[in-house]
C-alpha cells in the first residue's frame, strides 16, 4: 500500500487538517464544541465512507482526534468524553501522554495471523499432496476439498508448499508483518496489542495497517498554540522534505510556506548530520581503527539506537556518542536564537520519543512529520507556486543530505573517512529494517561484525520511508539523490567535529 493514495491516507489527513483548523481558528472557550464536531466532518452524511455504520466511524474517529491531540484513548468500558483531558493538551509546550504508539481497539478488525487455510481454489485432486506433506494429520477432504484442522495444525507451511494450485492461504496480520521486533501480540477478544516494553515507535505497524487501527500521539495542536501565542518558533527540516509536498515543489517554496503557517525562520538538519558524518568520521579512525573499539554503531535513528539499548545493552559502549543531526541542528539554533521554540519536522515518529528524553527535552521542543505538516498546510491552504523557489536555507553538503537514504549515513561517513584520513580503510556495514537491524547487532555481539562501521535504519529504506512520510520510498529516493547531486559543498570540513554545542 506504501505510495498509494488509499482511503487510509485520507482519513489520517483529513484527521490532522481538521484539528490543526481548529487549533488556528478557535478561541480556547469553544475548543471543546470544535473538537466535538470534526467527527461529523469526516463523516458529514448518514452514509458511512469507512465502515458499516456511521456510528462506528464517529467513534473511531473521535479517537483519532484524541490522538492527534495528544491524548490516550478513552476505555471501553467506562463513560469518558471525547473532549477529555483537552485543557491540559490545550498548551504551547509539547505534550502527549504515553505510550506514543496506541491501537484504536474499535478500528481493529481482528487480523487473523499465522493461519493456513484453504481457498476456493482447491480442485480435489486425486494426488492429495497437500494430505501426504502433512507432519500431524491435519487435512482431511470434505465434500471433495481439503479442510485443515486448526486444533491438529502447527503453521508449518508445508501444505501450501506442496499444493500444485496455490490454493492454501498464509493469513496473517498486517501490521505483525510489518513489525522487525515482534512488539505485536493479541489482546483476550483478538485484536492487535502493542507490547511497549519492545515497541521502538518505528511507525511500520501503523503504515502497514490496512484499517488505520494504529496511530501515533501528535503535537500540531500544541505547536500551533505556540505560533499564535507569538512566540519565536523556528523549522529545522530532515533533508527527506524534498519532494513530499508535490512535484518540483523545492526547499524554498517549503521554507516560504513555513512562514506563512508561523514559522519564523528554517534551517536544514543537514547541517547537523554533516556535524555527525565528520564527527563519526574521526571517532571511527580514533576508537576503531585503533582498537579501542570492536566496531562502531551508528546514532542517528533513534529506532535503531533504541533497539540496540533494549535488546543488546552490552553493546551500549559501541553506539556512538555523536548526537543525532535533530539534536545538533537544535542546539546551534539555540545557541544563535536563545528564545527560539525549534521544531523538528520530519517523516519519523521515533523522533518524538527522541525529543522527550530527558537530556534531549531542552534542545528540541516540538516533532511533528510531514504528514502531519501537509494537513497544517492544508488547514492555511497553502499554495507553493506563491512562494520563491530558490530562497537558501543554509549550506548543507551533499553529504548531510544524503542521511535520508539508506546507506547514505554510513556513506557519508566513510567519504569523511577517505578525505581526512587517506591511508585508513573503512569496513562498512548497514541493515535497514528492524529485522535485519536486530540480525546485524546480533553478529556484531558475537564478534562477526569487528573493526566495521555499522549502520542502522529502522525503516526499511532508511528516513524517506519513515512512517510520517507523504511520498512513496523509491520516488522519495530519486527526490533525495537529486538534492544530494545538486549540493554546491559535497562533504564537511575535517574540523567542523570541533564545534562546541552547548
Amino acid at each position: 500500500m506504501r505510495g498509494l493514495k488509499t482511503s487510509v491516507v485520507t482519513l489520517r489527513h483529513k484527521v490532522f487538517k481538521e484539528v490543526a483548523k481548529v487549533a488556528y481558528e478557535v478561541e480556547s472557550d469553544k475548543i471543546n464544541d470544535a473538537i466535538e464536531a470534526i467527527p461529523y466532518k469526516i463523516t458529514p452524511t448518514e452514509v458511512p465512507k469507512y465502515r458499516e455504520s456511521i456510528y462506528r466511524e464517529r467513534a473511531i474517529a473521535a479517537e483519532r482526534v484524541r490522538l492527534a491531540m495528544g491524548l490516550s484513548l478513552r476505555p471501553a468500558d467506562k463513560p469518558v468524553h471525547v473532549t477529555s483531558g483537552v485543557d491540559q493538551s490545550n498548551i504551547s509546550d509539547k505534550y502527549y501522554e504515553p505510550p506514543l504508539m496506541q491501537v484504536i481497539p474499535s478500528a481493529c478488525d481482528k487480523c487473523e495471523d499465522n493461519v493456513y487455510e484453504v481457498s476456493n481454489q482447491c480442485r480435489g485432486c486425486v494426488a492429495k499432496a497437500c494430505v501426504a506433506s502433512c507432519p500431524k494429520d491435519a487435512i482431511s477432504f470434505v465434500n471433495g476439498k481439503a479442510v485443515i484442522n486448526r486444533e491438529k495444525c502447527i503453521r508449518c507451511g508445508k501444505c501450501k508448499q506442496a499444493c500444485p494450485y496455490d490454493a492454501i492461504a498464509h493469513k496473517t496480520r498486517p501490521c505483525s508483518d510489518a513489525c522487525g521486533i515482534k512488539a505485536i501480540k493479541t489482546d483476550e477478544l483478538g485484536r492487535a496489542q502493542i507490547d511497549n516494553d519492545k515497541c521502538v515507535a518505528c511507525g511500520q505497524c501503523m503504515v502497514a495497517c490496512p484499517f488505520a487501527a494504529v496511530a501515533d500521539k501528535s503535537q500540531i495542536f500544541q505547536l500551533i498554540q505556540a505560533i499564535k501565542k507569538g512566540d519565536y518558533v523556528v523549522a529545522e527540516v530532515a533533508p527527506a522534505i524534498i519532494g513530499q509536498f508535490g512535484k518540483g515543489i523545492t526547499l524554498g517554496q517549503i521554507k516560504g510556506a513555513l512562514k506563512e503557517v508561523g514559522f519564523k525562520e528554517v534551517y536544514e538538519v543537514a547541517g547537523g548530520a554533516d556535524v555527525a558524518a565528520a564527527t563519526e568520521a574521526h571517532q571511527y579512525v580514533e576508537e576503531v581503527v585503533s582498537g579501542k573499539l570492536p566496531f562502531l554503531l551508528t546514532s542517528c535513528c533513534p529506532s535503531w539506537a533504541m533497539l540496540a539499548k533494549k535488546q543488546f545493552p552490552q553493546l551500549i559502549d559501541e553506539v556512538s556518542q555523536a548526537l543525532t543531526p535533530m539534536v545538533t541542528t537544535a542546539r546551534s539554533i539555540k545557541q544563535k536564537i536563545p528564545n527560539a521554540r525549534v521544531v523538528f519536522i520530519g517523516p519519523c515518529a521515533a523522533k518524538k520519543l527522541e525529543a522527550s528524553r530527558e537530556s534531549v527535552r531542552s534542545d528540541v521542543d516540538f516533532v511533528i512529520t510531514f504528514e502531519e505538516l501537509a494537513g497544517i498546510f492544508d488547514a492555511k491552504e497553502i499554495d507553493f507556486t506563491n512562494y520563491v523557489a530558490e530562497e537558501p536555507t543554509g549550506e548543507a553538503t551533499g553529504a548531510g543530505r544524503g542521511y535520508a537514504v539508506a546507506g547514505g549515513v554510513a556513506s557519508a561517513i566513510e567519504q569523511c573517512v577517505k578525505e581526512y584520513y587517506p591511508d585508513v580503510e573503512v569496513k562498512i556495514e548497514h541493515a535497514e529494517g528492524l529485522d535485519e537491524c536486530k540480525k546485524v547487532l546480533l553478529l556484531a555481539k558475537l564478534g562477526k561484525k569487528n573493526g566495521c562501521l555499522i549502520e542502522g535504519m529502522g525503516c526499511p529504506g532508511g528516513c524517506i520511508a519513515g512512517a510520517g512520510t507523504n511520498l512513496p520510498v523509491e520516488r522519495a529516493k530519486e527526490e533525495v539523490q537529486k538534492f544530494v547531486q545538486n549540493s554546491s559543498v559535497k562533504l564537511p570540513e575535517k574540523d567542523l567535529y570541533e564545534i562546541e554545542l552547548p
